[in-house]
């Protein structure tokens, strides 16, 4: 049962408190070896590029899922509610559903203000997408994308992770999504983040069609269309560049009825509903009632593993 204590443990510590501060949170430091790391990858060619970039992605991992493997396990030998207790801190790190809720209804209310330019500066935050040109309806529209795509990303790809591997294997995952998010992508480290970014999409692969099918179901409890969900998703998953951010992200634009669009890159769902201030509030809803859902789902097939073994 001591995975399910950690679990529960984590959750409450997530939905009690606020993020800790960046010295003490494992994702600032692996931005910061992330970012030491790569000043020697420069001027390389494009083949070394890549074989650095695989270097630094195994290495990052490794400083980061190491230690924290071996200190449960010293810490499990020594006394089992310090293991816990350490594990449950460990693996609350590890994802963040209080976060990103709080980050999205910030936006939501500065939008609701007419507060533009606050917005697209707090925007930059949750999309990787340059906010600065952006009106009120495609800023409306990013952020609507980026709690449906960051649930998977914070909160279900990591408990995918911890279910089947341990803390050890949330924090691995984190360490995989941290370096995705600061160099897989086009231009600047095109060679030295492919790896990182392919490795990212197969770590997500599981977890976001997961992550999707659930927000089907959690569309239909908060009364959102359930079944524009289910065809919007199978229609317009294809179309982000992204191989798993268009599942959910396509879900919840067929849930609201709205089309969710990154200008030159694609458009999500079809338009018979405008967008609102009102449609962040409905995809919180929508997420958090799948966080809910996934959290059940995790702890009862612990409950059956638990009694089975």
């Amino acid at each position: 049962m001591e995975p399910l204590l950690i679990f529960i443990l984590a959750l409450d510590i997530d939905l009690a408190f606020s993020e800790p501060p960046n010295a003490l949170h494992p994702v600032f430091w692996m931005g910061k070896v992330i970012s030491f790391l790569m000043k020697h990858g420069y001027g390389l060619s494009p083949a070394a590029q890549f074989v650095y970039g695989l270097g630094v992605t195994l290495v990052t991992i490794g400083i980061f899922t190491v230690p924290v493997y071996f200190l449960l396990i010293y810490l499990r030998g020594f006394h089992l509610v310090a293991y816990i207790v350490a594990a449950a801190v460990i693996f609350k790190t590890c994802f963040s559903l209080r976060g990103l809720r709080l980050a999205a209804l910030k936006i939501r209310n500065l939008l609701v203000e007419d507060k533009l330019a606050e917005a697209r500066l707090e925007l930059r935050a949750l999309v990787g997408r340059d906010t600065s040109r952006l009106d009120k309806n495609l800023m409306i529209s990013a952020a609507v994308e980026s709690v449906a795509e960051n649930i998977c990303d914070s909160f279900f790809a990591p408990l995918f992770y911890f279910a089947i591997f341990g803390v050890a294997g949330a924090v691995a995952y984190r360490a995989i999504n941290t370096l995705d998010a600061m160099i897989g992508h086009h231009g600047e480290y095109e060679y030295l983040g492919k790896f990182a970014a392919r490795l990212d999409s197969a770590a997500n692969f599981i977890p976001a069609r997961i992550a999707a099918l659930v927000m089907v179901l959690s569309s239909w409890l908060c009364r959102a269309k359930a079944g524009s969900a289910w065809r919007i998703m199978r229609r317009d998953h294809r179309k982000t560049e992204s191989p798993n951010a268009g599942w959910t992200m396509s879900a919840i634009a067929g849930a609201l009825e709205v089309q969710l669009e990154k200008v030159g890159y694609y458009k999500l769902g079809d338009s018979h509903s405008p967008l609102s201030t009102g449609s962040i509030d409905a995809s919180l809803r929508i997420a958090m009632t799948a966080a809910f859902i996934w959290s059940l789902l995790v702890l009862l097939a612990g409950v059956i593993y638990h009694v089975a073994a």
